[in-house]
């Protein structure tokens, strides 16, 4: 599949976001580390919004009309980009208003500031999880068509915002063990999905032309492709790279998205350095950008089967 940087930012920034407010949430709600001060909570959550903005205000970029935007939030019932739309759209007031009620209060333990955020929160969640159907669903690309694609968005989503949230702790001062910890634990759980996506992606399965055709006995082949030059087909769903290239991008993913986050993370902690854990924040982004321009390049249509392409 053509890599497009639009959806990848969406996904990329907006699932960071939702899940930076999640956690949050969840750290207030269990008082991990002795809980976010009021002032930490605040830009947690400004963070949120922002990051979940910039991913939003990508997708828009990638709509050949962007003025009927609004259209996609129409079909609901049977579409998972709407229902993303919506409850991304949700989000936000829930996500606003706690922060209206911190700024207020304080912070202080009550109703209702534990509802607005662990609402929002869920919102949040509920939203990776249609970004991840949106592809998840479709079975005219194997890559995609798996739970693994769900799961992994809330890997990526849970690890991102794990690391924002213990970077801002360390940078802002007070205990961040336990956030550090679970951080770390996040990021490894993210990176050993991503291993087992890999792996299950490289299996020599999948529609054939054979199967395409029915001809299940015999030996097809493409005797015309019907074109001598690229197509819209080709060259929105044909995009590949060689394997050897592909396996030196995913280490340099391995290595930014993961090890030198953990890295900077634990090193941060040690010395107290809130420069050293805004670098992990900086290396993850970076990384999962890179796996999430992979996880579109190494999709490969049906539609390829026609083109000469052997098996998807």
């Amino acid at each position: 599949m053509h890599p497009a940087l639009a959806v990848i930012f969406l996904t990329l920034f907006s699932g960071g976001g939702f899940g930076l407010m999640a956690l949050t949430a969840i750290v207030n709600d269990f008082q991990i580390d002795g809980g976010l001060s009021p002032m930490q909570t605040m830009v947690a959550v400004l963070l949120s919004v922002l990051f979940v903005t910039i991913g939003m205000l990508s997708s828009t970029a990638h709509l050949a009309n962007p003025k009927n935007a609004w259209r996609a939030f129409t079909r609901w019932r049977t579409s998972w980009l709407a229902r993303e739309g919506v409850f991304a759209v949700l989000y936000y007031p829930f996500a606003m208003l706690y922060l209206v009620w911190v700024f207020f209060t304080g912070g202080s333990a009550d109703v209702t500031g534990l509802l607005l955020a662990n609402v929002a929160g869920a919102l949040g969640l509920i939203t990776i999880f249609c970004q991840g159907m949106i592809y998840a669903c479709l079975r005219t690309i194997r890559q995609w068509n798996t739970p693994l694609v769900p799961a992994n968005f809330y890997a990526m989503g849970l690890a991102i915002g794990a690391t924002v949230l213990a970077a801002l702790r360390i940078a802002t001062g007070g205990p961040a063990q336990t956030l550090v910890g679970m951080a770390v634990a996040l990021l490894a759980a993210a990176a050993v999905l991503k291993g087992i996506y890999y792996f299950w992606i490289a299996r020599p399965n999948g529609p054939t032309i054979r199967t395409a055709t029915g001809f299940n006995r015999s030996n097809v082949r493409i005797l015309d492709q019907g074109h001598t030059f690229g197509t819209f087909l080709t060259q929105e769903f044909g995009h590949t790279i060689p394997a050897a290239k592909a396996n030196t991008i995913k280490f340099l993913m391995y290595l930014f998205a993961f090890v030198i986050p953990v890295w900077a993370l634990a090193l941060a902690l040690s010395l107290g350095l809130g420069s050293l854990a805004w670098l992990a924040v900086v290396s993850v982004f970076f990384g999962i950008g890179v796996e999430r321009w992979l996880f579109f390049v190494e999709a490969q249509h049906v539609v390829n089967l026609y083109h000469g392409r052997q098996q998807c």
